[in-house]
């Protein structure tokens, strides 16, 4: 009986790259064969009555294509298979020096560019439940004259849906002039993804600042510093890419249209966008902090004057009682017939004259705090 390949965890469940939380908060997917997600392959093909879509090709299936010369773009799942991978960036004359570059994780994102070849690595950023959970899927890109290869470390049931279609129904169709085109598209796809996010995020933070000015209970801190934190790694991911996409639209890029070139410029812009709305996030955050903070400084006061009325009141009473307390022989007031009564109402009205006193003065103003 073959044996059941081991199963092990997510690459990173237990750290901060992919999920955020702590181990045991939430359960991260399994992959099989070492930690990695099984390798597939399709293919478009441009061809020039219309693109063809290849679906589950194999190995010796993908590679009779590359062959044939027909401008492709391939696209490979997984990466549990790093030697079939290699063979198709062979097959595509793809420099070995970029293998480790797309196939490597965790990567920190980067554009190179070698001759005639163009390789790109982005994350995939997305909230596994909520924006308190951020995860991060590592999508490595190669441009060269011919063959466009997306390769993507989370397996998904069709990569980039959105584009396939619109290749598969272009008119006329695209041809090896439209796969710098492409490249842009499937980045900026990635980067449009994060503003949806960076919304929910902002969302939930106008949320959190108006529970903390009601309701000022530590998990709105905790969960602000975690928004703070998903907003620091989206900076992190998107930092290199900020500064080499301006070196790379300086260099000559012998594959590049003008057309991608101002894709790539867009991109910058975008990316951008992103720096600043993080920035303005972050911003927030600190005013949830702020803002707790304030509410619960103010719920302090307002218990320490509480306290205050109470012990105003309470102290001229307890002096008189303690007075009355003391069992000395000669105290005249013990024997008398009303004294007990007499007490009572002096107590009393010193405890009136002192509320109204109090109330005057506006010590009673919001004395418990302000509820809804």
């Amino acid at each position: 009986m073959q044996s059941l390949p081991q199963l092990r965890p997510t690459p990173g469940s237990l750290d901060s790259r992919r999920l955020e939380d702590r181990p045991g908060q939430m359960p991260t997917s399994l992959y099989l064969a070492d930690g990695r997600a099984n390798t597939t392959f399709s293919a478009v093909a441009l061809e020039t009555q219309g693109s063809v879509l290849h679906r589950q090709l194999s190995l010796e299936e993908l590679l009779t294509l590359i062959q044939g010369g027909t401008p492709l773009w391939i696209r490979i799942n997984g990466f549990g298979q790093r030697h079939r991978i290699a063979t198709v960036l062979e097959a595509c004359g793809v420099p070995e020096v970029f293998t480790p570059l797309v196939l490597d994780t965790p990567q920190a994102t980067r554009l190179d560019s070698l001759g005639e070849v163009i390789a790109l690595v982005v994350h995939r950023l997305r909230f596994a439940v909520d924006p308190m959970n951020l995860v991060s899927d590592q999508v490595g890109m190669v441009l060269t004259r011919r063959v466009l290869i997306s390769i993507e470390e989370a397996p998904t049931p069709e990569p980039f849906p959105s584009l396939t279609e619109w290749l598969l129904q272009k008119s006329p169709a695209a041809s090896a002039e439209d796969l710098d085109d492409l490249l842009h598209y499937l980045v900026d796809h990635l980067l449009d993804g994060i503003f949806p996010m960076l919304e929910q995020m902002a969302n939930r933070l106008d949320d959190l600042e108006e529970t903390a000015l009601r309701d000022p209970k530590p998990r709105v801190l905790n969960r602000a510093y975690l928004l703070r934190a998903n907003l620091r790694r989206i900076r992190q991911q998107l930092w290199p890419l900020r500064h080499q996409i301006l070196l790379f639209l300086r260099q000559n890029q012998p594959v590049m249209g003008p057309d991608g070139l101002l894709g790539f410029q867009e991109m910058a812009q975008n990316v951008e966008q992103i720096f600043e709305s993080c920035e303005i996030l972050r911003h927030q955050c600190d005013a949830v902090t702020e803002a707790h903070m304030a509410s619960s400084g103010n719920r302090m006061n307002q218990i320490m004057k509480t306290l205050t009325i109470v012990s105003t009141i309470f102290a001229p009473l307890t002096f008189i009682a303690g007075v009355y307390g003391m069992n000395f022989t000669n105290m005249p007031e013990l024997q008398w017939r009303y004294g007990y009564v007499v007490s009572l109402v002096v107590m009393g009205a010193i405890a009136t004259i002192q509320t109204v006193m109090l109330q005057r003065r506006g010590w009673f103003e919001d004395w418990t705090g302000s509820r809804r």
